[in-house]
């Protein structure tokens, strides 16, 4: 919005941590280490007696333990970059991205024994935090998986073994690092330490008493990268089965298949069972009558043999912002598909190696099989639009995050014709396609009702 920052520092940015450290402790030891060179412009280097980036997460690493056994910085901070490279390189919550969580945790076991070595240990505090999480290869989205990071304190006048509970927000982050070094905060900054995690402090009181549903259980076959709990079957459609997410889980569990919201009047889950159509299931473990969190489940059945299908078009791009032209544009790969879902593997073998932007055009015949108002999604990132008869019907279009947008559209019995136009600007790429109407729940348009 072009809005000027409330507040400045003497380098024209909103003051950050190093701002008042610096100006109430102007002659103490600070310094900033970082993996990712873009992070040196984000805040004033002056303020600081060492700022430097180093290429690799292993230098950098090595750079800051040599940092804190020569100089014993007062305030200090280092960035490890490999997380967020194995969540875009090899997408998140996938065996590559543990990898790189498993190595981030081996470094933070090098910097604590950097700061052993070097005495600090009895009067320094850590604080471990992420910036963002993320959905598939990118981040930037309203997901909960995008917003939700972990943090950890550990040291000096810290609680042992303690579990936060009130919530807390990332710009908490420097609130508690002031709090932690006596230091007073602008009146411009929103954040507030976390006092609970500190020795002698408790929870601020509720204003509301919050209530913790019992964790969504895992419907098998669970869901994977790229692909949702359930499946596309050919012919056959496997035995659902349900299990609590963890032990603590005491309470029965019901579901639906009809894809509503399960209640405790829904089949009560005793063991598994089978499926004969197309089925979106849902289930909650219920805890003294109140429902946890759902879990869904999208099973789609397709008999073989038939006309069912989408037609891909691939683009190439270059530095896309937003959906392209794509009638002025030449298409560069191709291929067919049974669902508005982009198949990794299809489509890294129409990249032909391009790592830049992409664009996708997909196309089928919807076949409905009631007349009314449908509601359609897409869930994209980056942008996206869904078209019905040439008719625009969502428009999701924008350099952005995984996000949801929707439109309606009174459709007749019959087949339709159903468009959808995706671009991914470079980093992360998703695309889930959804729609509801009459007797039909929200769900993934399966690819039954497809046809190419």
């Amino acid at each position: 919005h072009n809005l000027e920052p409330v507040a400045f520092d003497s380098s024209n940015r909103f003051p950050s941590i190093f701002t008042i450290f610096r100006s109430q402790r102007p002659t103490a030891e600070a310094g900033a280490i970082y993996n990712w060179e873009g992070f040196g412009r984000l805040f004033d280097s002056s303020l600081v007696n060492l700022s430097r980036h180093y290429p690799t997460q292993d230098a950098t690493v090595a750079a800051f333990a040599e940092y804190l056994v020569q100089k014993k910085p007062v305030l200090s901070w280092v960035h490890l970059d490999e997380v967020d490279g194995a969540g875009h390189n090899f997408g998140h919550g996938t065996k590559g991205y543990f990898e790189g969580i498993r190595k981030a945790d081996s470094c933070v076991g090098v910097i604590i024994n950097a700061m052993r070595k070097a005495g600090m240990e009895k009067n320094t505090m850590v604080m471990v935090v992420a910036d963002h999480g993320g959905v598939g290869y990118g981040h930037g989205g309203t997901e909960l998986e995008e917003l939700t990071v972990p943090v950890i304190y550990f040291g000096v006048g810290i609680k042992n073994g303690y579990q936060i509970q009130q919530q807390i927000y990332q710009y908490d982050a420097a609130a508690t690092i002031a709090f932690a070094l006596q230091l007073q905060t602008p009146y411009e900054w929103i954040g507030r330490p976390v006092k609970a995690a500190f020795k002698g402090f408790e929870e601020p009181p509720a204003v509301w008493k919050a209530i913790k549903l019992a964790d969504a259980p895992v419907i098998y076959p669970e869901a994977a990268f790229f692909a949702r709990a359930g499946g596309l079957y050919i012919d056959s459609l496997p035995q659902v089965k349900i299990s609590a997410a963890n032990e603590k889980s005491s309470g029965p569990i019901y579901y639906t298949t009809d894809g509503s919201n399960p209640t405790e009047k829904s089949t009560k889950y005793t063991e598994p069972f089978g499926l004969s159509s197309t089925s979106v299931v849902k289930a909650a473990v219920f805890e003294n009558g109140t429902p946890g969190k759902i879990a869904t489940a999208y099973f789609r059945l397709l008999k073989s043999g038939g006309q069912n299908g989408v037609g891909f078009r691939f683009f190439k791009g270059d530095e896309w912002k937003q959906l392209p032209a794509f009638a002025s544009l030449k298409p560069t790969g191709s291929w067919t598909d049974y669902e508005f879902l982009v198949n990794p593997v299809k489509l890294e073998k129409a990249q032909e190696g391009h790592k830049g932007s992409f664009g996708i055009v997909a196309e089928s015949m919807l076949e409905i099989d009631q007349d009314g108002d449908y509601q359609f999604y897409t869930r994209s990132d980056d942008g996206s639009r869904l078209f019905i008869n040439g008719k625009k019907v969502v428009d999701n279009d924008g350099d952005h995050g995984v996000e949801e947008k929707s439109g309606k559209i009174k459709l007749t019995k019959g087949r339709h014709a159903i468009k959808v136009e995706y671009f991914n600007g470079g980093g992360g790429y998703w695309l889930d396609v959804y729609y509801k109407g009459p007797g039909l729940e929200k769900q993934l348009i399966p690819a039954n009702k497809l046809f190419y």
